[in-house]
């Protein structure tokens, strides 16, 4: 009986706030700071929850962060697929994928890099989890990417001696490597000169 009111007043308490919302929070708290070095303390103050409610709601700051993380891993497949879906032109529609990581101005969050490759850098070689949830994403936008080169070619848009997954596995690098790029500091010049080179792979028949 104790139990299950503890379980009820949880759940109470969990619904005072919006979890999506609060791990959209996440998303940039861990991309400004990293996973290391965010304290608990700085959970709670950039959240604006008390410990007990994240603890309730995700049991430790890393199930937070797998969350935060599953969360931005699913939008930007939804937002790639959606761009590849709409186009008609492949070309068109795979120069899309690429501007669409391009910050805008030095306060873009994408200025500040990628979640994924931030967190790519700092903790794939010491969390098999996370690793594995990085190489499934790898996997899955490079067969959306391949399947795009093959409808242009099917189109006749992309040269037919192409080998679509080879250069998907190309065009994801390059898409890693600009967001890294961008968090260097390179202008909006240097990352469009790479996304030219980049599609520069995909000859017309």
């Amino acid at each position: 009986m104790q139990r299950n009111l503890q379980r009820f007043f949880a759940m109470a308490r969990t619904k005072e706030f919006d979890t999506d919302e609060i791990l959209g929070k996440a998303i940039d708290l861990f991309r400004d700071k990293g996973y290391n070095g965010c304290s608990m303390q700085d959970v709670v103050d950039g959240l604006g929850l008390s410990r007990s409610s994240i603890y309730e709601t995700w049991g430790d700051k890393r199930q937070l962060f797998l969350e935060a993380l599953k969360k931005y891993l699913r939008e930007g497949m939804e937002v790639l697929k959606e761009d590849i879906n709409k186009a008609t032109d492949m070309r068109q529609g795979l120069t899309k994928v690429f501007e669409s990581i391009l910050p805008c101005s030095p306060e873009d969050p994408l200025q500040k890099g990628c979640f994924l490759v931030n967190s790519v850098v700092e903790l794939v070689v010491h969390d098999p989890e996370i690793a594995e949830m990085v190489r499934a994403n790898r996997e899955e936008v490079e067969e959306i990417l391949s399947k795009a080169i093959r409808k242009g070619q099917a189109a006749g848009q992309f040269s037919s001696s192409l080998d679509p997954l080879s250069i998907a596995r190309f065009f994801y690098t390059s898409l890693s490597g600009i967001r890294v790029t961008a968090r260097s500091g390179a202008d909006r010049k240097t990352l469009e000169d790479i996304i030219r080179v980049s599609l520069s792979v995909l000859k017309t028949p």
